[in-house]
């Protein structure tokens, strides 16, 4: 087969992409079946029987074009008021290449006449004229008219690469094509040098001068004209008409085989081939309520295929995300990521139908979205599936807070960037943007309302499994400081941390909002991170007391450094960092991960800096029930509540005098000992003030390996193993 390179086919822009498949679908129907197609170095290449100049003189002089009128449409040339000039030329010419072209117009104008149908047609007369076109029209015009028409039970749905139905507001493509049918000469016998200059450019990007001034529409932005795009005011549209006719051909295979699918929200929906609702993600030009058509998502492939092939791959134009079909961009992401479309293709080209110039709707690229081998870890998104629906649902609400929309975004970003790259960091991002959307719902989510058919308000985010902990996990004292915290688990009556950051009661399916007549355990605010781990760690120690637990509630399955804990104290660590990943790991079971599972712990447990004698004294009297420190009966030893009282205060010497008084009633003696007369010494109990609050803060932070702190501050013979 010889290899033929089409150096003026390329992905970009849409008018180019569509040219390519119109070139290998016509030689493949029209004169060598056995044609194959593939995207090498972003041009098109055939291998094919013919070669170049074979190619060529197909084009030149034996091509056919498909019959692509619109005869449903005001402008079309087939209705009174309409330009009829080119589409008369075409019905008289005798030029054998035209003659299904000419036969579609003596049909077309015979059933106009039979039904008298003078005007274009609206509504139910507008259905019952297409039905007759589909049961009385060749083949091939059926094939174009399904390429931009479907119909539905009630009314018609339009794929957007043809606009509304081939047209785009007062500009027909059809009329626009049957005026460059002309103007190339084909409906002479043979082609004007003109034309094959421009059928050169079209194939293979030869420079040409010449070019057709008539409008190209929203396949070509770049030569459509209008502001800004010439030396003038104004820049007028150019166009080759070989391109556009190549084109069109090219959408009757992108568009052509419509489907239908249930989808959970309609039960008569057409479903285009890799369309879907269109999205600023992966390109900042976009905005969030800009006026579409939607998205189309452009595919190419690296290894050779056939017509029947390709046509396969448009047919089924399916993106699957679980068990249901891609319907916004970040699905489509999801989809490619889960290798949920065909594994033979390589990547797409996004392209938006937005609206920009005036009223008129323009195909502006998206950027490019490559597929690798695999994500490793995108199914883990399915879990999220149903609840980010709802979600979605009440951010684009018109009545809605800013803050929602701006999680929701953040959201999707995250989703879309790691589908698209798939790396550890990334996935990180979807979890804490994930924390973001449910913090952002903790103190407001009684204002949404219901959502969907359901009737029921918006839910707290679901348990996530312990695979996205173990997905997410970065190499970071923040991390671990937060994979603590969200590790705190229930103690007898006493619930897990969540249930202290917001008003919500764990059930055996997940989580639900409490009622406001219970919602005192819940003490985050919009304070700082600091303030609210103070809050938590007091708010934890009353309920203990109210409850009369004989344990401290602050038990956790994976507790930090002494090393990390440090570098929090001293506020070398990122706060905000801490909050976010926060937010994300409380979402997750914690419980089922084992602290090996964790392999970016600081397995040394070294401290390059001074550790405060303070955090190692009272930290002491903070311990859960497996590594408190006991009295000769038995018992936990607990601290007072005036210690937490006096660490608010900046008391923190009045604070350690307490602490040490507590181990030494229950039987410890603290560094320094008292004199032989009784006496007590001066105690280095010291700290900056700033540090003070984060020092009290520290001691809600479960601590690994807490026997490490007794050689510190107390005597040698008082430690415990």
């Amino acid at each position: 087969m010889n290899r033929i390179v089409l150096t003026g086919c390329k992905p970009e822009p849409l008018l180019s992409y569509l040219k390519a498949l119109g070139v290998f679908r016509l030689i493949s129907e029209q004169i060598d079946k056995t044609t194959r197609a593939a995207w090498e170095d972003d041009v098109f290449v055939l291998y094919s029987n013919l070669n170049a100049t074979e190619v060529f003189n197909f084009f030149a002089q034996s091509y056919c074009p498909t019959p692509i009128v619109g005869p449903w449409a005001g402008g079309s040339g087939f209705f009174e008021d309409d330009n009829k000039d080119a589409l008369q030329k075409i019905a008289k010419s005798t030029t054998p290449r035209l003659a299904l072209f000419r036969q579609t117009i003596k049909l077309v104008v015979e059933i106009l006449v039979e039904l008298n149908q003078l005007k274009k047609p609206q509504d139910d007369a507008k259905d019952h004229l297409l039905r007759q076109y589909r049961y009385r029209l060749p083949d091939e015009f059926v094939a174009w008219m399904d390429s931009a028409v479907v119909l539905q039970n009630e009314g018609q749905k339009f794929p957007p690469v043809l606009g509304t139905g081939g047209n785009d507001g007062r500009l027909d493509f059809t009329q626009n094509l049957m005026q460059r049918l002309v103007d190339m000469g084909l409906i002479q016998d043979i082609l004007p040098k003109k034309s094959r200059d421009w059928l050169q450019n079209a194939l293979w990007g030869e420079p040409i001068s010449g070019l057709s001034n008539n409008k190209i529409g929203q396949f070509d932005p770049g030569k459509a004209g209008g502001p800004n795009t010439a030396q003038g005011l104004d820049g007028d549209s150019f166009v080759n008409p070989w391109e556009y006719v190549l084109m069109l051909e090219g959408a009757l295979l992108m568009a052509g085989s419509v489907t239908r699918r249930l989808d959970a929200n309609a039960t008569d929906k057409a479903a285009f081939p890799f369309t879907v609702n269109v999205s600023a993600l992966g390109n900042g030009s976009v905005g969030m309520d800009e006026d579409s058509r939607g998205e189309l998502w452009c595919p190419f492939w690296r290894n050779p295929v056939r017509l029947s092939e390709l046509k396969s791959v448009f047919a089924e134009g399916r993106a699957q995300v679980g068990t249901r079909q891609a319907r916004n961009t970040v699905d489509f992401a999801r989809a490619v990521a889960e290798l949920g479309v065909d594994r033979g293709l390589t990547g797409f080209v996004r392209y938006g139908f937005l609206k920009r110039y005036g009223k008129a709707f323009i195909a502006t690229s998206l950027g490019r979205f490559d597929t690798q081998n695999s994500v490793a870890h995108a199914n883990l998104l399915s879990e999220v599936d149903e609840w980010l629906s709802r979600y979605r649902a009440v951010c684009l609400r018109d009545n809605v807070q800013a803050r929602f929309r701006a999680t929701l975004r953040r959201l999707e970003t995250a989703i879309f960037a790691y589908s698209r790259f798939g790396d550890v960091a990334r996935f990180g991002e979807i979890l804490r943007a994930l924390g973001a959307c449910e913090q952002a719902l903790a103190h407001n989510h009684n204002k949404l309302g219901v959502v969907g058919k359901s009737k029921q308000p918006m839910p707290p985010a679901p348990y996530l499994s312990a695979q996205w902990v173990l997905a997410a996990q970065e190499d970071s004292p923040e991390f671990r400081i937060a994979l603590a915290l969200a590790a705190m688990r229930q103690t007898g009556p006493i619930g897990a941390l969540r249930t202290n950051m917001e008003c919500v009661v764990a059930q055996s399916w997940g989580w639900k909002w409490e009622s406001n007549s219970s919602a005192a355990r819940s003490v985050w605010s919009n304070n700082s991170l600091v303030k609210n781990l103070n809050l938590i760690l007091e708010q934890r120690l009353l309920q203990s007391t109210r409850t009369g637990s004989l344990e401290l509630p602050l038990e956790s399955t994976l507790p930090a450094s002494l090393e990390d804990i440090n570098a929090f104290i001293m506020g070398n660590v990122d706060d905000q960092r801490i909050e976010e990943w926060l937010w994300g790991l409380i979402l997750t079971h914690t419980q089922e991960i084992t602290a090996n599972q964790i392999l970016l712990t600081n397995a040394n447990n070294t401290i390059t800096l001074p550790l405060p004698r303070a955090y190692a004294l009272l930290k002491l009297l903070f311990l859960p029930a497996y590594s408190a420190l006991q009295t000769g009966d038995g018992r936990f030893i607990k601290p007072e509540p005036a210690i937490l009282h006096h660490l608010q205060a900046n008391q923190l010497p009045e604070a350690c005098r307490l602490a040490m008084r507590r181990l030494h009633v229950s039987g410890y003696v603290c560094m320094p000992a008292p004199t032989s007369n009784g006496q007590t010494r001066a105690s280095d109990f010291t700290l900056m003030p700033r540090l003070l609050n984060r020092l009290s803060a520290a001691l809600l932070i479960p601590l690994a390996h807490p026997s490490r702190l007794q050689p510190l501050v107390l005597r040698p013979n008082q430690t415990q193993n």
